[in-house]
């Protein structure tokens, strides 16, 4: 029995009966055959996959709520990420799901944002006519944009899980419902710790009926939603929480749109990087040969907008505003 053989049979042991197993898996969109001496499952292969690609480097340099904020203590993109792998990972341990997926579909869930968070969601779907949506631009990093244009190749398990991650698709699978979760209990959560470190929103803030279901400080929400969600879910044999529980994140997340995530303080630059990208988006379509030479095969088989809106929704926050000031600002003159 090979290292993988003994992974894959530990998991019959020890997972519960609904998670989903290593040898079970459906496959990946290219069949690749399993080599003798691999020591991982196709859900750590999965991992690895993600971990080294280049679109995982730059989550670290993509705002997550607050646009190139002043402090090195605010979240990016790649800390929620790792934030929503922690979260998922208790879940899933104390379920009896399979941790491998969960951190697989976790890690990657993000890979499609683009620079300056939902702003630059909204303006791609300001240019496109149509709505971007970052768990679908994840799904096409991870199919088609990485590796050269080859994509990952990765399961089908994880591929649907960083779909459903968000939006009308619920995952099949219980450990993409478990990042699904995650994920909103990760950035909520967060993003409280953040709008209170900028000063505009202070714990006291939160309305006391949640605070009275959920807690009252950054640590007992969290332990709350997920001991919550693990007692509720290893009754019902579904990811779910109570009603109480449930209603206090939805009222929590609807205090946050109201409070943070539309306050004119916190979002006050939005404006300026939604024009930002508009403008190199627009550059780009009537300039297409500036686009770097990895993007320029793309443009006969997927044409000028979805290419120009895969090189802008990949860019980091920082080569947004380099590339811009490149192109518009003009250089002072000097004396040669």
């Amino acid at each position: 029995m090979t290292v993988r053989e003994e992974l894959e049979y530990q998991e019959h042991r020890r997972l519960n009966p609904l998670a989903a197993f290593s040898d079970k898996s459906s496959g990946r969109p290219s069949p690749e055959e399993m080599r003798p001496d691999d020591v991982r499952t196709c859900y750590q292969r999965d991992i690895d996959r993600i971990v080294h690609s280049k679109a995982f480097r730059r989550l670290m340099h993509k705002t997550q709520v607050f646009l190139r904020p002043e402090g090195d203590h605010y979240r990016t993109r790649m800390t929620h990420t790792l934030e929503v792998s922690r979260i998922a990972g208790t879940i899933t341990r104390a379920l009896g799901l399979n941790e491998d997926l969960a951190e697989a579909i976790a890690m990657g869930h993000d890979l499609g944002h683009t620079p300056f968070g939902h702003a630059g969601e909204a303006a791609l779907s300001r240019c496109l006519g149509k709505p971007f949506r970052h768990n679908e631009q994840s799904l096409r990093v991870v199919d088609v944009l990485e590796n050269e244009g080859r994509g990952l190749n990765l399961t089908n398990e994880v591929r649907l899980g960083i779909l459903g991650h968000t939006g009308s698709y619920l995952p099949e699978t219980l450990e993409g419902q478990v990042v699904r979760r995650s994920d909103q209990i990760a950035y909520v959560n967060h993003d409280i710790d953040d709008a209170v470190r900028a000063g505009i929103l202070r714990n006291e803030d939160i309305p006391g009926s949640i605070s009275a279901v959920l807690g009252c400080t950054h640590r007992d929400r969290i332990n709350t939603l997920v001991c919550d969600t693990i007692r509720t879910s290893r009754e019902a044999g579904a990811i779910c929480m109570t009603p109480a529980t449930d209603r206090a994140l939805r009222e929590l997340r609807e205090f946050m749109f109201d409070r943070v995530y539309r306050n004119p303080v916190a979002k006050g630059e939005e404006s300026k990087a939604k024009a930002m990208l508009q403008r190199l988006y627009e550059y780009y379509i009537a300039n297409p040969n500036e686009m770097p030479e990895d993007f320029q095969p793309q443009l006969s088989f997927d044409g000028m907008e979805r290419t120009v809106c895969d090189y802008i929704a990949g860019m980091t926050d920082n080569y947004a505003v380099y590339k811009y000031t490149e192109i518009f600002i003009p250089n002072g003159w000097q004396v040669r």
